[in-house]
């Protein structure tokens, strides 16, 4: 190589070099940055942890709220079987024949009239 091409060389590394300093960084504006993008962070964190306990509750809620409909829920299946089973015996019934007692009559015994020992 020649003294030329070498020296060309050169100062196209020199120009490359000096085009990198001549980007300066403007520091104060970075840190600006990293301060507002670390405060939305933080403001995003607290919101998405007050949703998540709001969830929690929620649920809470809703599994007590499943808890007594299912309580409520053996009630009213054990109402219907009884109700069930005394609409069977009242049908039965009136095929028999039974009805429903309306005027009740008491006997009177006597007390000699029992068998004695």
């Amino acid at each position: 190589m020649t003294t030329t091409t070498l020296r060309l060389h050169s100062q196209a590394a020199r120009h490359k070099s000096s085009a990198i300093s001549a980007i300066s960084i403007n520091w104060k504006l970075v840190y600006a940055c990293a301060m507002l993008a670390s405060l939305a962070m933080l403001v995003f964190y607290i919101y998405q942890v007050n949703q998540l306990t709001r969830g929690a509750y929620a649920i809470r809620g809703y599994n007590n709220q499943i808890s007594s409909l299912a309580g409520e829920n053996t009630n009213l299946e054990a109402q219907f079987a009884q109700s069930d089973f005394l609409a069977g015996v009242a049908q039965q019934a009136q095929a028999l024949g039974f009805e429903k007692t309306t005027n009740v009559a008491y006997v009177q015994i006597m007390q000699n009239s029992l068998a004695e020992r």
